[in-house]
Protein backbone atom coordinates (compact mmCIF):
# COMPACT_ATOMS: atom_id res chain seq x y z
CA UNK A 1 0.00 0.00 0.00
CA UNK A 2 3.17 2.27 0.37
CA UNK A 3 3.40 2.37 -3.24
CA UNK A 4 -0.08 3.76 -3.67
CA UNK A 5 -0.46 6.93 -1.26
CA UNK A 6 3.56 7.34 -2.66
CA UNK A 7 2.22 7.79 -5.97
CA UNK A 8 -0.76 9.65 -5.59
CA UNK A 9 0.67 12.00 -3.36
CA UNK A 10 3.74 12.54 -5.82
CA UNK A 11 0.58 13.11 -8.60
CA UNK A 12 -1.32 15.39 -6.30
CA UNK A 13 1.33 17.13 -5.13
CA UNK A 14 2.60 17.69 -8.85
CA UNK A 15 -0.76 18.16 -9.99
CA UNK A 16 -1.34 21.55 -7.43
CA UNK A 17 1.88 22.98 -8.41
CA UNK A 18 1.61 23.36 -11.93
CA UNK A 19 -1.85 24.58 -11.21
CA UNK A 20 -0.36 26.94 -8.85
CA UNK A 21 2.40 28.15 -11.23
CA UNK A 22 0.57 28.02 -14.29
CA UNK A 23 -2.88 29.49 -13.17
CA UNK A 24 -1.78 32.13 -10.31
CA UNK A 25 1.89 32.92 -11.08
CA UNK A 26 1.96 32.85 -14.91
CA UNK A 27 -1.61 34.77 -14.61
CA UNK A 28 -3.24 32.13 -16.96
CA UNK A 29 -6.51 32.98 -15.24
CA UNK A 30 -6.29 36.55 -16.34
CA UNK A 31 -4.81 36.33 -19.76
CA UNK A 32 -6.85 33.13 -20.76
CA UNK A 33 -4.08 31.71 -23.37
CA UNK A 34 -0.09 31.57 -23.17
CA UNK A 35 1.46 30.39 -26.30
CA UNK A 36 4.30 27.99 -24.79
CA UNK A 37 5.41 25.74 -28.16
CA UNK A 38 3.08 26.97 -31.20
CA UNK A 39 1.12 25.56 -32.63
CA UNK A 40 1.62 22.15 -30.25
CA UNK A 41 1.44 23.17 -26.63
CA UNK A 42 -0.51 26.38 -25.41
CA UNK A 43 -1.98 27.38 -22.34
CA UNK A 44 -5.34 27.92 -22.59
CA UNK A 45 -7.63 28.51 -18.88
CA UNK A 46 -10.87 26.48 -18.67
CA UNK A 47 -13.22 26.07 -15.83
CA UNK A 48 -14.26 22.73 -16.09
CA UNK A 49 -17.80 21.95 -14.01
CA UNK A 50 -18.08 18.66 -15.46
CA UNK A 51 -16.35 16.25 -16.38
CA UNK A 52 -14.80 14.83 -19.34
CA UNK A 53 -15.07 17.59 -22.11
CA UNK A 54 -17.28 19.99 -19.37
CA UNK A 55 -19.95 16.94 -20.02
CA UNK A 56 -22.75 17.62 -17.21
CA UNK A 57 -21.35 20.24 -16.43
CA UNK A 58 -23.93 22.55 -13.97
CA UNK A 59 -23.00 24.34 -11.18
CA UNK A 60 -24.64 23.79 -7.24
CA UNK A 61 -25.33 20.55 -6.66
CA UNK A 62 -23.71 18.81 -9.48
CA UNK A 63 -20.66 20.43 -7.82
CA UNK A 64 -20.95 18.09 -4.83
CA UNK A 65 -22.09 15.44 -6.84
CA UNK A 66 -18.85 14.66 -8.71
CA UNK A 67 -17.03 15.39 -5.36
CA UNK A 68 -19.04 12.46 -3.43
CA UNK A 69 -18.34 10.12 -6.73
CA UNK A 70 -14.70 10.66 -7.28
CA UNK A 71 -14.14 10.38 -3.55
CA UNK A 72 -15.93 7.37 -3.95
CA UNK A 73 -14.42 5.66 -6.88
CA UNK A 74 -11.12 6.95 -5.11
CA UNK A 75 -12.03 4.79 -1.89
CA UNK A 76 -13.31 1.94 -4.01
CA UNK A 77 -10.26 1.75 -5.40
CA UNK A 78 -8.05 1.59 -2.66
CA UNK A 79 -10.08 -0.83 -0.96
CA UNK A 80 -10.39 -2.89 -3.88
CA UNK A 81 -6.29 -2.69 -4.26
CA UNK A 82 -5.67 -3.65 -0.45
CA UNK A 83 -8.01 -7.02 -0.82
CA UNK A 84 -6.17 -8.05 -3.59
CA UNK A 85 -3.00 -7.07 -3.26
CA UNK A 86 -1.88 -6.51 -7.03
CA UNK A 87 1.94 -6.31 -8.20
CA UNK A 88 4.16 -3.18 -7.96
CA UNK A 89 2.51 -1.96 -11.03
CA UNK A 90 -0.91 -2.16 -10.69
CA UNK A 91 -0.82 -0.06 -7.02
CA UNK A 92 1.62 2.53 -8.62
CA UNK A 93 -1.50 2.57 -11.55
CA UNK A 94 -4.25 2.97 -8.38
CA UNK A 95 -1.56 5.78 -6.68
CA UNK A 96 -1.49 7.70 -9.67
CA UNK A 97 -5.29 7.44 -10.21
CA UNK A 98 -6.19 8.31 -6.74
CA UNK A 99 -3.66 11.09 -6.42
CA UNK A 100 -5.54 12.16 -9.73
CA UNK A 101 -8.93 12.04 -8.55
CA UNK A 102 -7.84 14.24 -5.50
CA UNK A 103 -6.29 16.97 -7.07
CA UNK A 104 -9.44 17.68 -9.24
CA UNK A 105 -11.51 17.07 -6.28
CA UNK A 106 -9.58 19.56 -4.14
CA UNK A 107 -10.13 22.34 -7.27
CA UNK A 108 -13.72 22.13 -7.11
CA UNK A 109 -13.81 22.82 -3.16
CA UNK A 110 -11.43 25.51 -3.77
CA UNK A 111 -12.48 27.21 -7.15
CA UNK A 112 -15.93 24.85 -7.60
CA UNK A 113 -14.63 23.62 -11.07
CA UNK A 114 -11.44 22.14 -12.07
CA UNK A 115 -8.62 24.25 -13.99
CA UNK A 116 -7.67 22.95 -16.94
CA UNK A 117 -5.28 24.83 -18.69
CA UNK A 118 -3.12 22.34 -21.22
CA UNK A 119 -3.91 22.46 -25.19
CA UNK A 120 -2.55 20.29 -27.35
CA UNK A 121 -3.01 20.47 -31.38
CA UNK A 122 -1.50 18.29 -33.89
CA UNK A 123 -1.31 17.93 -37.27
CA UNK A 124 -4.06 21.26 -38.60
CA UNK A 125 -6.63 20.12 -35.93
CA UNK A 126 -7.82 22.97 -33.71
CA UNK A 127 -8.39 21.32 -30.24
CA UNK A 128 -10.77 23.27 -28.33
CA UNK A 129 -10.71 21.27 -25.14
CA UNK A 130 -7.83 21.72 -22.31
CA UNK A 131 -7.17 19.60 -19.63
CA UNK A 132 -4.07 19.27 -16.46
CA UNK A 133 -2.12 16.79 -14.34
CA UNK A 134 -4.97 15.23 -12.40
CA UNK A 135 -6.28 14.32 -15.76
CA UNK A 136 -3.75 12.37 -17.80
CA UNK A 137 -3.41 10.94 -14.29
CA UNK A 138 -7.04 9.47 -14.22
CA UNK A 139 -6.31 8.17 -17.55
CA UNK A 140 -2.89 6.70 -17.41
CA UNK A 141 -4.04 5.06 -13.98
CA UNK A 142 -7.04 3.21 -14.88
CA UNK A 143 -5.51 2.26 -18.14
CA UNK A 144 -2.33 0.85 -15.55
CA UNK A 145 -5.39 -0.81 -14.03
CA UNK A 146 -6.57 -2.51 -16.35
CA UNK A 147 -3.32 -3.71 -17.68
CA UNK A 148 -1.69 -4.94 -14.39
CA UNK A 149 -4.72 -6.34 -12.63
CA UNK A 150 -7.09 -9.01 -13.57
CA UNK A 151 -4.61 -12.01 -13.81
CA UNK A 152 -4.16 -15.64 -11.94
CA UNK A 153 -1.31 -14.91 -9.38
CA UNK A 154 -0.30 -18.88 -10.41
CA UNK A 155 -0.05 -17.70 -14.30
Amino acid sequence: MRLLWQSAAVVFVLDQLTKVIVVQLLGLSTRGVIEVLPPLVTFRMAWNRGVNFGLFAGEGVTRWILVALAVAISAWVVIWLRRERPGRWAMISGGVLVGGALGNVLDRLVYGAVADFLNVTCCGIDNPYSFNVADISIFAGALGLILFTGRSKTA
